[in-house]
């Protein structure tokens, strides 16, 4: 017999009836967070969908103050290095930078800065920071097979900051010398990090950024449930992720809610997001299982077949609604996935 769970709405179904405000839009805060303790400054994110996230969406999601989502259909060392490329694009401090030891080959570095991406390079030789090298030194050597020792500025001539510096120090030593990089290095000359000058501009032209602690880029990656998915959340992890979604069809399931469970036992540090899913046992069961946040939507997007392969969903609105409410008492963030058309349905 065919029972009627509750009426439903989506997004075409709400208005928002407007009311008296003394709020000007300049006033507006649209700070929120997307897994607790993880704040964004714009309440988006971009999908973990194969023709949407990589680094350089995740970087511009950032910049303005969401968050990407890298998908997971590529290798575990493919995804971790798209995290990698986020988590190192600006920072503060450049915290572990790439480096090179002195007597490898021009030829060979310009291959590691073909792969990470990257145009500078402290050279460290055994744990002794030696020089530095630049895309600029690299330019004009025709001798791919001379070390890389021939080129580098020496440490002798290197301008260095203790950790900790004031910025606009920083920012005037980097006028001073007309140069592009400061290393930190601690009262043994020892390594700690590097500081740009583009960093600096990023700073000043992107002051809503959704950055960690260390002034890196936020980002996220997501994981499914599969026998490759330990591999993946440590490689992920290594690589400095801020969240993990392990991301399936129907979240309210054995698999989603052991894998979140063990996500949180082995990295606590990751914030752990769960779904998909539709109601609000849904969400009670993922949050039992540690969750820091809930995805909610099945099939409300665009190119999403499951309701019509599967027939199963509940409309959007209702679906958020009933989530929301659920996770309200627990402080635990809901993300709406699926089925925005118009920016009225942000709102």
């Amino acid at each position: 017999m065919l029972r009627v769970s509750e009426e439903a709405l989506t997004f075409d179904d709400v208005l928002l009836v407007p009311g008296y405000s003394e709020v000007l839009p300049n006033d507006v805060q649209l700070k929120t967070f997307i897994a607790r303790d993880l704040p964004l400054n714009v309440p988006l994110v971009s999908a973990a969908m194969d023709t949407v996230t990589e680094a350089r969406l995740a970087i511009a999601m950032a910049q303005e103050g969401g968050i990407g989502i890298v998908h997971k259909n590529l290798t575990i060392d493919q995804q971790a290095a798209e995290v990698t490329k986020v988590k190192k694009h600006e920072s503060g401090v450049v915290q572990n930078p790439v480096t090179c030891r002195s007597d490898i080959t021009v030829g060979q570095l310009q291959e590691i800065a073909a792969r990470t991406g990257f145009s500078g390079f402290p050279v460290v030789d055994d744990g002794d920071l030696v020089g530095i090298v630049t895309s600029r030194d690299m330019r004009f050597e025709n001798h791919l097979d001379a070390a890389v020792s021939t080129i580098m500025t020496a440490k002798e001539q290197l301008v260095t900051v203790l950790p900790g510096v004031d910025q606009e120090k920083v920012r005037n030593l980097l006028r001073k010398h007309r140069i592009e990089r400061v290393l930190v290095v601690d009262e043994n000359d020892k390594l700690q990090g590097m500081m740009t000058v583009k960093d600096m501009y990023y700073a000043k032209a992107y002051p809503n950024a959704a950055k960690d602690a260390n002034g890196s880029l936020l980002v996220g990656a997501a994981v499914g449930t599969g026998a490759d998915t330990p591999d993946r959340v440590k490689a992920l992890a290594e690589a400095g992720v801020d969240l993990i979604i392990v991301d399936t069809a129907h979240g309210h399931s054995k698999g989603v809610i052991d894998r979140v469970r063990w996500v949180k036992e082995n990295f606590p540090q990751v914030k752990v997001v769960g779904g998909n899913i539709a109601t609000a046992a849904a969400a009670e069961a993922l949050a039992d299982a540690g969750a820091d946040g809930v995805k909610v939507g099945i099939g409300p997007g665009s190119i999403c077949t499951t309701r019509i392969v599967a027939g199963v969903g509940v409309p959007q609105i209702s679906a958020v609604a009933n989530v929301a409410t659920a996770m309200q008492k627990r402080g635990i963030p809901v993300i709406a996935d699926g089925g925005v058309r118009y920016s009225g349905d942000l709102a």
